[in-house]
């Protein structure tokens, strides 16, 4: 299936100082705001208690969280999950708490409702210490996830095309994570696990492009660049369209069926496929442009691709 003709001819490569100056003010937005107003971590990462309660009927949050905040739950965040009549409070930690069954049973208190009564199903308690622990755990697993990125990329491509797959993917990942740190939504592990997903997406989607762009390299021989990059791009247009637009539905359908435990996790995915696809087309092959690419750059690789399939 192919929403574009396989030989289209759109001038992507004519947009590339629009697009690069676009991308880059993006990026500069994302490290200030992460620079300056970080990130608002969640329980995961900061510890404090989770409660969840049960009522009998239908409730309204807004006055749970009123009734919360004068028996001095500050700043207590208070959802649904599953039916209208089950919310969770997230709370960060108080000092001197160490007992989440009774602070579980100091929120149902200051949450009763009368004529609607309700029953503590969950307390938990996370300590500072755990949730540090898990920050630093998640720091190490995005390092790692990034250097096996790092060195996959340097294994198959060329220099040039490796600097450029590993730009692109760096600035789709901070700017889906300086999304959270603009909008000042929670950042929590499930969060976490949708940026790592998002740094898999972005990198399979430039690979996909490059691959085109050095098979027309080394067998457009009487072509520039600009139009062997222009070519590529619009040769592998359907599949990008395609593959992500179904992978933002099934996304999509997470975030609008998946409740509010999930929602930070397909919120950062639909950011980083929008991004992603953007990135593969207007920022990766720029780039390629920019650093001066040309089909000498694969000249070696070809040679020992030629010696070998010489070989008795």
């Amino acid at each position: 299936m192919n929403l574009f003709p396989y030989d289209s001819k759109f001038d992507f490569m004519r947009l590339r100082k629009a697009s690069l100056g676009i991308a880059v003010a993006l990026f500069v937005i994302a490290l200030a705001s992460l620079a300056t107003r970080g990130l608002e971590f969640a329980l995961d990462f900061t510890g404090g208690t989770v409660v969840e309660l049960q009522f009998e009927k239908p409730v309204d949050i807004a006055e749970v969280r009123g009734k919360l905040e004068a028996a001095g739950f500050k700043n207590a965040q208070v959802q649904t999950f599953g039916a209208s009549n089950d919310i969770v409070v997230r709370m960060k930690p108080i000092e001197g708490q160490v007992n989440a069954e009774k602070t579980g049973d100091s929120v149902l208190a200051a949450a009763r409702i009368e004529g609607n009564p309700a029953k503590l199903t969950r307390s938990d308690f996370v300590g500072p210490q755990v949730g540090k622990e898990l920050a630093e755990q998640g720091v190490i697993a995005v390092i790692f996830v990034a250097l096996g990125f790092l060195l996959y990329i340097s294994i198959r491509f060329e220099w040039k095309f490796a600097i450029a797959a590993i730009i692109t993917t760096m600035h789709d990942v901070v700017i889906c994570t300086g999304y959270f740190s603009v909008t000042g939504k929670e950042f929590d592990l499930n969060v976490l696990a949708g940026i790592l997903s998002v740094m898999g997406y972005s990198i399979n989607d430039t690979i996909v492009v490059f691959d085109r762009v050095r098979e027309n390299f080394r067998s457009l021989h009487r072509v520039d660049a600009y139009e062997v990059l222009n070519r590529s791009v619009n040769q592998t247009l359907s599949r990008t369209i395609i593959t992500s637009f179904v992978a933002f539905l099934t996304v999509l359908a997470l975030y609008i069926f998946g409740g509010t435990a999930l929602r930070g996790m397909a919120e950062s995915q639909i950011i980083g496929i929008i991004i992603g696809t953007l990135s593969s087309i207007f920022v990766a092959c720029p780039l390629l442009l920019w650093f001066g690419t040309t089909r000498i750059d694969l000249l070696p690789r070809a040679k020992d691709d030629a010696d070998l399939a010489r070989r008795p």
